[in-house]
């Protein structure tokens, strides 16, 4: 076990290696100076000024340095947990500014993910012993799986938020509130989160629910379920075993879909105007601030690999056929 944990950590190093230099390199070299971009407004007639100011914020964000000089100092900053200073929002550091939305979008993603998983595996359980609830959850899941997260976006928001007017069509909270721990506060929030967490538990939910109904089907014409029939056990046992052997196909493709989850909320983030990191990537680009948008980057990375990570262990920890294989067993 601590063998392929070990190897895993290695597998999940190299790769996280690579993508943070990937991450590091794209904003570089995108088209753009995002200092000359800054201050060409504030010294658009005087050259002398801008040349002046362009050098000394180079200087501060050191894009005066050779590209390996800033690879290193980079690196060397992660490690620090500094990375950088904001160009849009000078001198905030990059850190302070991610950590502002990271709440909203992990209260976004987790429910989002988690109850799509279970109720969309449900769902697909009860459908494949139900012809009359497979009729009904498998063209519904198709349309659902197949809907583009922006485009339910803007649906949920143009009907229940402008037509309907039920609920916001866009921002965190109300403006004329102040971030505290009151329940005039929460609610408001609670009112503002229910679109965008819709919009993306609607497209994961079809998308399990079919994947699981699938599964059972296939598990029931299974070998071991037609020995366990002809042996005269309960159809409530065969379903049992049924159920969960198709689970495990399903944890791998929860972690198969954690990118497309992830993108589909930064988008949604995008539609609702919601103040998480989509909504920081589309201000970083705009602003040409690659500092904040490769730390907004950065952080989708880590997340998606720690999760990985977590659902490959959890894996093995319900899947006793993996364990046997680890210990020879299966020679």
């Amino acid at each position: 076990m601590w063998r392929y944990i070990g190897r895993k950590l290695f597998v999940y190093l190299l790769t996280f290696i690579v993508a943070v230099t990937i991450n590091w390199m794209i904003p570089r070299f995108m088209p753009g100076d995002p200092i000359r971009s800054m201050l060409s407004r504030a010294s658009a007639g005087d050259p002398e000024a801008l040349a002046t100011m362009t050098a000394y914020y180079e200087e501060v964000f050191g894009l005066d340095k050779p590209l390996h000089e800033q690879y290193l100092s980079f690196w060397a900053g992660l490690f620090r947990g500094d990375l950088g200073i904001s160009v849009m929002l000078y001198p905030e550091p990059v850190t302070d500014v991610i950590m502002r939305a990271v709440p909203f979008t992990l209260g976004l993603l987790l429910p989002a993910i988690l109850l799509s998983w279970i109720i969309g595996n449900r769902f697909g359980a009860f459908a494949a012993r139900s012809k009359a609830l497979d009729n009904t959850v498998l063209p519904v899941g198709y349309i659902l799986t197949a809907t583009p997260y922006m485009w339910l976006a803007l649906l949920l928001a143009w009907s229940l938020g402008i037509v309907a007017g039920i609920f916001p069509a866009s921002g965190g909270y109300s403006f004329s509130l102040r971030p505290e721990f009151s329940w005039l506060f929460i609610s408001n929030l609670i009112t503002h989160w229910f679109l965008p967490f819709l919009s993306m538990f609607l497209v994961a939910l079809g998308g399990w629910a079919i994947g699981m109904r699938n599964m059972i089907i296939y598990e029931l014409d299974a070998d071991y379920s037609n020995y366990l029939q002809a042996l005269g056990a309960p159809r409530k046992l065969v379903r049992r075993y049924a159920f969960r052997n198709a689970m495990l196909p399903q944890i791998t493709g929860l972690a198969v879909q954690l990118g497309t989850i992830i993108a589909g909320s930064l988008l949604t983030e995008i539609v609702f105007n919601y103040p998480g990191l989509g909504k920081l990537i589309l201000d970083s680009l705009e602003s040409r601030d690659f500092f904040l948008l490769q730390g907004v980057f950065l952080f989708v990375v880590v997340g998606v690999l720690i999760a990985n990570f977590i659902i490959d262990i959890v894996y093995v920890l319900i899947d006793p056929r993996t364990r046997v294989q680890m210990t020879g067993g299966s020679s």
